[in-house]
């Protein structure tokens, strides 16, 4: 038997092994794991892809704070959900108060108000990482992750099935997560900006 216990050492008797493994090598394990599955979770709450992101983004920050007191990778998975429904929630009930109080004003978009060097060289990386995929992913992954599109309308308008699309979008996601593994907390972030 193999136990993993992040943080601690090394050690090898008749009964079992300890087996260190770093913790950051655990949350990245979480967020290719769970990241689409939450994202999708997410999206069958708030029903908006933009909203959605956020949610799970959020979700992976609470994670990643809470890092030293959640038992990776067996607690992991719970807290994501737990944290990605308590936010989808409150993700709904905000926006149930802004249409009360302001019916008339148009959703805001996002707007970054940090221009760096550093976002614009990660942003770039992305880009390159998205401009890298083969031509169909890249379509049907602008199509899903830039436009919002959902994968029926993607699969109608490019003439391929659903089933198409999800490998497509497997495959994509699956290069951009190998071409940008160490940006793995941090791109998540940029990608949906």
């Amino acid at each position: 038997m193999i136990l993993i216990l992040p943080g601690q050492p090394l050690t090898n008797s008749a009964h079992h092994k300890q087996v260190y493994i770093p913790v950051e090598n655990l949350y990245k394990q979480c967020f290719h794991e769970y990241f689409e599955k939450l994202f999708g979770y997410a999206f069958t709450i708030v029903k908006d892809n933009a909203e959605a992101r956020d949610i799970v983004q959020s979700a992976f920050v609470k994670l990643w704070e809470k890092r030293g007191e959640i038992n990776f990778p067996g607690a992991a998975r719970a807290y994501l959900y737990t944290t990605v429904y308590h936010l989808a929630l409150n993700t709904i009930r905000d926006r149930k108060i802004r249409e009360r109080h302001y019916p008339d004003m148009a959703p805001v978009a996002h707007v970054n108000s940090i221009d760096t060097a550093q976002e614009k060289e990660i942003k770039a990386r992305i880009q390159q990482a998205i401009d890298a995929l083969p031509p169909r992913c890249r379509e049907v992954f602008c199509k899903s992750r830039l436009e919002g599109k959902k994968y029926s309308t993607i699969a109608a308008e490019m003439d391929i099935s659903v089933k198409t699309v999800e490998v497509h979008m497997g495959k994509a996601l699956k290069l951009l997560r190998e071409q940008l593994a160490d940006l793995a907390s941090i791109w998540i972030i940029f990608l949906f900006l």
